[in-house]
Order: C-alpha cells, then sequence, then structure tokens
C-alpha cells in the first residue's frame, strides 16, 4: 500500500511538473487565453515558453576556454520592457515579457583571468566582453557592469519567455523565437541581441603611465577623447547643470569602508551628451575608459552612462580648488563596491569598435 501511495504521488509530481514546463512557441501562442489571478505575481501568471539554447563559448584573457555548460547553472529571471530604436529620437516599444536564464555572472564566474596587461595594470575594473550572436552582431559590457552592481544577475542568456500581458488590453506582444541575450537595467533594449554564440574577456587596450600611492593628487581639467582625437577639455562644471546629492554608504571591495558622506555632483551623462550621439551603434558597442592623474582607470559602457532604466546614475562631483583628489570625481551609484570611482580625473577616453 505504501508502494502504491508513493508511486501514486509520484505520477501527479511528473504531471505537474509537465504543466508548468515551458511550452514550444506555436501559432496557438498568439491566441486569447485566461490570465491566472489566483496570486499576486503579475509577472508569472501566462505560460511561459521555451527558446532554443545555442552552443555558447568564452574566450579572450581567460586561462580556462571552453563551452558554457548550461546544465551546471541557477536559472535567473528579469522583467524587461523592450523597446528599441526607430529613426533619430524615435523609440518603438516591442511588448512587456518575463525572461528565465542564466546570468552572465554565473556564466563568467568560474573564469580565471589572465589579463594580458596584468605587469602594467593588476586591478580588473579595466575588463569588459564582447558578446558575439550567429550572425555576427556585437555587443560589450563592463567587467564591472556584471560583477559590480547593487543588483546582480540583471544580464542573462534567456531559455524561456513569457508575455507580461496587461489585464484590460489583453496585448499579446510577439513572442521572439530564438534564445536571447537580456539586459534588465537597460532602458532601450538595443544589447538584446537573438542566439549570442560567443562571450569575449578584454582589457582595455590602451596603456598608461601609472604612479601609485601619489600623494597629493590633483589634476585641474579633464581631457575628453573620442577614438584617440581630443574634442573637449572640462575644467569647470558646465554651466546649466543642476547639483544633485546622492547618499552612499561608500565601501571598497579591498578596503571596505571608506565613509558614509553623501556625494554631490552633476549627472555625468548630462555633462558627456553633448559629445557623444545617441544611436544603436553607441548603445551597443561605445565604451568609455575614465584615468586619473595616476593612471587609475576603469572601463564603463555607454549604455551605463546614457541607458539607464533604474536611475542609479555615475555622477561628476566637482571638487574645491587644490582639494587632494580633485578637481573633477566620478562616483558610480549604481555600484555596490566603490572601485569605479575615480579621483582626481585626468581623461576620458570612448571607442565604439
Amino acid at each position: 500500500m505504501r508502494l502504491f501511495t508513493t508511486l501514486v504521488a509520484l505520477c501527479f509530481a511528473i504531471v505537474s511538473c509537465n504543466q508548468n514546463a515551458p511550452k514550444e512557441i506555436s501559432e496557438n501562442s498568439n491566441q486569447p487565453y485566461v490570465i491566472d489571478t489566483t496570486n499576486n505575481n503579475f509577472y508569472d501568471n501566462v505560460e511561459s515558453y521555451a527558446l532554443p539554447l545555442v552552443e555558447l563559448e568564452i574566450t579572450g584573457e581567460i586561462l580556462n576556454p571552453g563551452k558554457v555548460d548550461f546544465t551546471k547553472l541557477t536559472k535567473r529571471n528579469v522583467i524587461v520592457k523592450e523597446t528599441q530604436l526607430e529613426g533619430t529620437g524615435k523609440d518603438k516599444f516591442i511588448g512587456a515579457y518575463r525572461y528565465d536564464g542564466y546570468s552572465l555572472f554565473d556564466i563568467l564566474n568560474t573564469c580565471v583571468l589572465n589579463k594580458k596587461n596584468i605587469e602594467e595594470y593588476h586591478p580588473i575594473i579595466d575588463l569588459y566582453i564582447e558578446i558575439e550572436n550567429n550572425v555576427g552582431e556585437k555587443v560589450i559590457f563592463t567587467w564591472g557592469e556584471i560583477f559590480y552592481p547593487n543588483n546582480l544577475h540583471r544580464i542573462i542568456i534567456a531559455s524561456d519567455v513569457a508575455r507580461i500581458v496587461p489585464s484590460k488590453t489583453k496585448d499579446l506582444w510577439t513572442l521572439p523565437t530564438n534564445s536571447k541575450l537580456v539586459v534588465g537595467n537597460d532602458l532601450i533594449t538595443e544589447r538584446n541581441i537573438s542566439n549570442p554564440v560567443k562571450i569575449t574577456v578584454k582589457s582595455y587596450n590602451k596603456s598608461f603611465p601609472t604612479e601609485k600611492g601619489m600623494n597629493p593628487m590633483y589634476c585641474n581639467e579633464v581631457k575628453i577623447f573620442n577614438n584617440n582625437e581630443q574634442i573637449a577639455t572640462l575644467n569647470k562644471t558646465p554651466e546649466g547643470l543642476h547639483n544633485v546629492t546622492f547618499n552612499t554608504i561608500f565601501y571598497g571591495r579591498g578596503r571596505g569602508i571608506h565613509s558614509t558622506s553623501p556625494f554631490v555632483g552633476v549627472i555625468l551623462n548630462e555633462v558627456l551628451k553633448p559629445y557623444f550621439e545617441f544611436n544603436k551603434e553607441n548603445l551597443q558597442k561605445g565604451l568609455f575608459c575614465a584615468v586619473a592623474k595616476d593612471g587609475y582607470r576603469v572601463v564603463i559602457s555607454y549604455s551605463e552612462i546614457f541607458n539607464r532604466n533604474d536611475q542609479q546614475e555615475f555622477l561628476l562631483v566637482e571638487t574645491d580648488v587644490n582639494e587632494n583628489g580633485g578637481l573633477f570625481r566620478i562616483f558610480p551609484a549604481c555600484d555596490f563596491f566603490s572601485d569605479r570611482a575615480v579621483k582626481s580625473l585626468e581623461q576620458i577616453y570612448f571607442t565604439n569598435n
């Protein structure tokens, strides 16, 4: 009798799992259906559909290149309102979705780094990754964007999708049919490319002289470059920009707590906006490198600065004249750690290739 009961329970469990498993996308996927209102979760109350994963390779500046074994990874989920650029200054809403899949954090977590510039610059905050899909489209992410944010696992390789259906209009957004790179913090989702097949780990390909322990340290102007051509010099906060205050617990990955004092400055994207166009190419592949007087440098993607949907912005802070660590500092409000904060900012480089 006990064996019979166990078998019955097992059968019910298998049936239940099969009912909850993502379905394949078919013509019926666009037919009206009833939304489950038995709970308060708006993001998990309709059917989900499987997206076929393709083989994904990791290579570049690591000691253990190879194929990603998705079976060893935990599934994460993100909710997104997908929107693409459509002409200058126009956006095209695609749909609202919940994606389930495997985060770049988990995928890259066991990579053993082998930085090609390790002798010159040991910190990992000049690392970034390039992701390519099966038709050659490429997008970039910084190492800090993946491993340093306040909210982790927001960038995933999606294996399942479900619509987030409005309760009144019942709009059935068109479902994707392929595996997809999904970026939860992007406002315009041009980095959401289909069928990613290759991840390449890279360090920023430019050398800078370094002088560790420089004290006092001060730089009275910031030079701004576009593809190695100097296009501007900044020696004061641009007129017309308003200061904002970010309260923070300023905590480093190495030295721990620095301070609990607020940062007061202007939004960095407002300072850089006149020089760098908001377009698809920059959204996908734009990369900034912010360099301090002593050679300390960090990389920041264009989308991190210009394309956030979480309002956790980068600040440009102007200090008092001749203050140690001035005249300008960068503060990354989106990061848990302080490591991408740059004192005595001297240069900002931009590339998109």
